[in-house]
């Protein structure tokens, strides 16, 4: 498996992966290609070396993006916010996400944040535990998304 920066030709194969993973969460996901294509143009904005794609054999399996310019309302201060972090379904609990989820903890560390955040749907009992398994803690809920945040 191969873990690199995400460029601007990995958008086709985002929207492929990323509508694949949402299968059957989607009131938690953008449903439109459309949307889901801006999506990307703004996670590529928001912070272009914390955007990473996971490949196995050269094909894309997962994503994540890690933006350490968020700054937490609740915090009060920059941290390593995990927008976005999805794999394909049939390649989920082979340590694809746990890989993904260890670059992007170890890229907010190199830009000096101290604290990782993000929101998992309130149902999403699946990303819910494996974030738990890698010490992240529910702290909170805004409607129908749950904050998680750990310490880095």
């Amino acid at each position: 498996m191969l873990i690199r920066r995400v460029g601007k030709e990995d958008v086709e194969s985002f929207v492929d992966v990323y509508t694949n993973s949402y299968r059957g969460l989607e009131e938690y996901a953008y449903t439109r290609k459309r949307d889901i294509k801006n999506y990307f143009k703004w996670l590529m904005s928001r912070d272009r070396d914390g955007f990473m794609i996971a490949e196995v054999d050269g094909k894309a399996v997962g994503f994540v993006a890690c933006d350490t310019n968020w700054i937490s309302v609740f915090e009060r201060r920059r941290v390593g916010e995990i927008h976005e972090l999805f794999v394909l379904p049939e390649l989920q609990g082979k340590g694809i996400g746990s890989a993904l989820l260890k670059k992007a903890i170890e890229y907010s560390k190199e830009r000096g944040r101290n604290k990782a955040e993000l929101w998992a749907g309130r149902t999403n009992y699946k990303a819910r535990k494996f974030y738990q398994s890698h010490g992240f803690r529910e702290a909170g809920e805004w409607g129908k998304w749950i904050r998680m945040v750990r310490s880095l």
